[in-house]
C-alpha cells in the first residue's frame, strides 16, 4: 500500500464522467488519484506508477475494459492490483465476464455512493492484506534461504571442525575461519605402521574395513578433544589446536588426544592381528606458528594450515615406531608437568637443517 495513501486510478473516456467520479472520490478522502482517458493511457500508468486500486470502464474506444483487464491479469507484476469495473451497461452477461477476467467487483452508472464506497473500501482491505502476505512470504523466503546458507554452511565447516564448533562459527560467535590468518597451533600428525604392505598385499574390501574402523575411533576422539581435522588421507591424518578459536593448553589437549588414541588402536590391532594384519599407531606433534585458512579454488575449498610446525609434526610421525609418539622440545617443555616423557635424543629430520631433539610420551603422570 503506498505510503501517501491508497492510491487509486480511475479510468474513463468520458471527461464528465471522470470529473464527476474523482470529485466524488476526493470527498470520500481518496487524495491519492491518478486519470486515464482510454486504455492505452491506464496500461501506461500502470506500467510506471504504483496503484492499490483500478476504477475502470467497460466501453471505451480503441481498448474496451474487458482488454484493459485482460492484459492487467497477464502481467505478473499487475495482476494483484484490485479492479472495480464500472459501466452503464447493466447487464448479468456483462457482470459476468467481467468477473470471470479477474475484476473484483463491478458497478453500474449511475453508481450508488454508499455502495461505491464499501465496495472501494473491502478491495482495499484486501489488497492491504495481499501485500502483508506477500510481505511475510518474502520475509520468510529470505529466511529459507538464510536458514539453507547456513546449513549449507554449517555441513562445510563440520568437515574440519567439532559440530558444536561449527555451529558457534555459523551463529557469529567466531571469525570466519576460511579467512587467512596466522596463529601458533599444536599440530598432530598420525598414520598406521606397516600400512602400505597390508595395502598391497590384502584385498580392498578389507582394507577399507580397516580403514573405517580405524577412522570412526580416531574421529570420536577428535571430536572429544575438540581438535581441528586439517585433512586425511588413508592412514594419515592431520589434526591441529588452538584454531580457529583459542583453547587453553592445547598441547596438553593434543597430547592427552593422543595418548587416547594409542590406546585405542592398541585394541583396534589386537582384533587386526587376528585377522593377520600387523599395524600400530605412529604419532607426531610439534608446537609453532603457522598461516591457516582456505585452500583451493571455487566449488572445491580445503581448510589448510602451512608452516615449518606442520613440517615438523609430519617428519616427526615419519620417525615414530608403531605405539610410538614423538614430540618437540617445545611441546615437551610445555606438557612435562602432566606428561611423562623419555628423551629419545636427536632425530636428523628431512627439511630441516640442524638435528632436531624428540622425546618420546610414555603416558599420563598419576593424577594428570
Amino acid at each position: 500500500m503506498n505510503p501517501d495513501g491508497p492510491a487509486l486510478l480511475v479510468v474513463d473516456d468520458n471527461e464528465d464522467n471522470l470529473y464527476t467520479l474523482t470529485q466524488r472520490l476526493r470527498r470520500e478522502g481518496y487524495t491519492n488519484l491518478g486519470t486515464a482517458r482510454d486504455g492505452r493511457q491506464a496500461l501506461e500508468l500502470l506500467r510506471t506508477r504504483t496503484f492499490d486500486l483500478v476504477l475502470l470502464d467497460v466501453m471505451m474506444p480503441e481498448l474496451n475494459g474487458y482488454q484493459v483487464l485482460e492484459e492487467l491479469k497477464a502481467d505478473d507484476r499487475l495482476r494483484s492490483v484490485p479492479v472495480i469495473m464500472i459501466s452503464a451497461v447493466d447487464e448479468l452477461e456483462s457482470v459476468i465476464r467481467c468477473i470471470e477476467l479477474g475484476a473484483a467487483d463491478y458497478l453500474a452508472k449511475p453508481f450508488n455512493p454508499v455502495l461505491l464506497r464499501a465496495r472501494i473500501g473491502a478491495c482495499l482491505e484486501k489488497k492491504r492484506l495481499h501485500d502483508r502476505l506477500v510481505e511475510w512470504s518474502q520475509t520468510l523466503e529470505q529466511r529459507v534461504r538464510d536458514k539453507v546458507a547456513e546449513v549449507e554452511r554449517l555441513g562445510r565447516l563440520k568437515r574440519f571442525f567439532s559440530p558444536q564448533l561449527a555451529e558457534l562459527i555459523v551463529a557469529g560467535g567466531a571469525e570466519d575461519p576460511l579467512k587467512t590468518h596466522r596463529r601458533e597451533i599444536t599440530v598432530v600428525f598420525l598414520d598406521l605402521r606397516g600400512f602400505s604392505t597390508f595395502a598391497e598385499t590384502t584385498e580392498p574390501e578389507e582394507v577399507m574395513g580397516v580403514l573405517r574402523e580405524y577412522h570412526a575411533a580416531m574421529g570420536q576422539l577428535i571430536l572429544a578433544h575438540e581438535g581441528t581435522l586439517e585433512r586425511f588421507t588413508g592412514d594419515g591424518m592431520m589434526i591441529f589446536f588452538n584454531d580457529p578459536l583459542p583453547v587453553a593448553q592445547p598441547a596438553e589437549r593434543a597430547l592427552r588426544m593422543a595418548v587416547a588414541m594409542r590406546d585405542h588402536v592398541r585394541e583396534l590391532s589386537a582384533a587386526w592381528r587376528k585377522r593377520g594384519h600387523d599395524l600400530g599407531l605412529g604419532v607426531g606433534i610439534a608446537e609453532g606458528y603457522a598461516t591457516i585458512g582456505a585452500i583451493g579454488f571455487e566449488g572445491r575449498w580445503d581448510y589448510g594450515a602451512i608452516g615449518t610446525v606442520t613440517n615438523l609434526a609430519a617428519r616427526l610421525c615419519g620417525e615414530a615406531k608403531a605405539g610410538q609418539i614423538l614430540v618437540s622440545p617445545r611441546v615437551a617443555g610445555a606438557v612435562e608437568a602432566q606428561i611423562e616423557l623419555e628423551q629419545v635424543g636427536t632425530l636428523t629430520l628431512k627439511g630441516f637443517l640442524k638435528p632436531v631433539e624428540a622425546f618420546n610420551v610414555v603416558g599420563l603422570k598419576a593424577g594428570a
